[in-house]
């Protein structure tokens, strides 16, 4: 007898188009749904081998472009198309043009100051004192952790352990470059080797957790605010008074005015950053380049600082501690989301420090165009962001 309700699967070749025909049948089967759109894709179901288990179909999401993209950066630099995989209407215009003003204004500087991808392993002791004496140990044997973590990686680096006591525990956080990819794999099998070493070491210990939860991850934190997860990116753009009165109809005193009462707002509901909508440009730009999109819980969060100059023009600058995005390995490698990371001049290796600048200098482009459509108009009484949603927005 066999189990009608299981999921067809092959030992053999789990991506085949038997099989894969196998799943379809099941679910018409199970569920009563026609399958039309989601049976259609264009690729190899081989290149899903590694980045799904019971592949069955695609979720078809449109994507759109929007640009150019003027970045100053230390890894891009020049004019970016950037693919945008969304369902909401009006945010690409939108988009478009906060890149407009960007481009007038001579672009965005980037700058990326720091990277560390974390395991965060808790090492549990009898009493506060053992734990006290293990910290001491962990920062006297740095190296020898080192050296044990990186025998499983040639590429990750760990460059520190941070270590925080509280009562019997010993919370750390292992923090490593991972090069291109975005390593959360790649951190937890390295740790995990140096964490079975250091248990060897230590008999006094009563166990470990190779993950205490201290490095948040997909998750926004204060840690990481401070800390970093991922890459630490900051955009900034000076912006002439008259580009900024032309395009967006908005004085510099008058978007900065309307800032502080945003940030006001963000400190009385604790929210991870004070911007407008960050999640937005990483969540279109994650889908479209194949990153996993759950990272946006991290990436998001921010900060942002702007005024009108002593010269009347507007300054604004955003600081995002966690982006976590990777040009090579995971879901960048499938053939969609190549093609869209190709348009960037970002495939492969060598490419991800270029990649996290470009969706640094996204993100301003749609902090500026919201920061001005909020706003009402006090003659027409209109507001930009409610008339765009009101005309582009509307699929019912």
């Amino acid at each position: 007898m066999t189990d009608d309700t299981k999921i067809p699967r092959s030992g053999e070749d789990d991506y085949s188009a038997d099989i894969v025909e196998q799943r379809q049948r099941f679910i018409e089967a199970q569920t009563g749904a026609t399958l039309e759109h989601t049976k259609q894709f264009s690729f190899d179901p081989h290149e899903m081998d590694g980045n799904i288990e019971n592949f069955w179909g695609v979720a078809q999401i449109p994507i759109g472009v929007a640009g150019p993209l003027l970045v100053n950066g230390e890894h891009a630099q020049g004019e970016f198309y950037v693919p945008m995989a969304t369902v909401e209407g009006t945010m690409l215009a939108s988009y478009n043009r906060g890149m407009k003003v960007i481009k007038e204004a001579g672009g965005v500087l980037t700058t990326v100051s720091e990277e560390s991808m974390q395991r965060s392993p808790v090492f549990i002791f009898k009493d506060s004192r053992q734990a006290r004496d293990f910290q001491i140990w962990l920062k006297e044997n740095f190296e020898n952790i080192k050296a044990q973590a990186e025998t499983s990686t040639s590429v990750g680096k760990l460059h520190d352990i941070e270590s925080y006591h509280a009562h019997s525990m010993i919370f750390t956080r292992f923090d490593y470059s991972t090069g291109d990819a975005a390593g959360q794999n790649m951190v937890s099998r390295a740790t995990f080797i140096a964490c079975e070493w250091i248990n060897q070491q230590r008999p006094e210990m009563l166990h470990y957790m190779l993950s205490g939860n201290f490095d948040t991850e997909k998750k926004t934190s204060s840690v990481n605010l401070l800390k970093t997860r991922g890459k630490r990116v900051t955009a900034e753009i000076t912006i002439p008074r008259d580009i900024l009165m032309k395009h967006l109809r908005v004085a510099p005193e008058q978007i900065a005015y309307g800032q502080q009462i945003s940030t006001l707002s963000a400190i009385l509901t604790n929210s991870s950053n004070n911007a407008n909508h960050p999640a937005n440009a990483l969540a279109a730009l994650y889908l479209a380049t194949g990153q996993d999109v759950a990272n946006i819980g991290e990436s998001n969060q921010c900060t942002t600082f702007q005024r009108a100059t002593s010269k009347g023009d507007f300054y604004f600058s955003i600081t995002l501690p966690a982006v976590i995005m990777a040009t090579y390995g995971g879901g960048t490698s499938l053939p969609t989301q190549r093609e869209c990371l190709r348009m960037l001049g970002c495939e492969g290796q060598g490419k991800a420090l270029k990649l996290c600048e470009i969706a640094a200098a996204l993100v301003v482009a749609g902090e500026l165009s919201l920061s001005a459509a909020a706003r009402v108009d006090k003659t027409t009484r209109v507001n930009e962001w409610v008339d765009a949603h009101e005309r582009l927005g509307r699929n019912r």
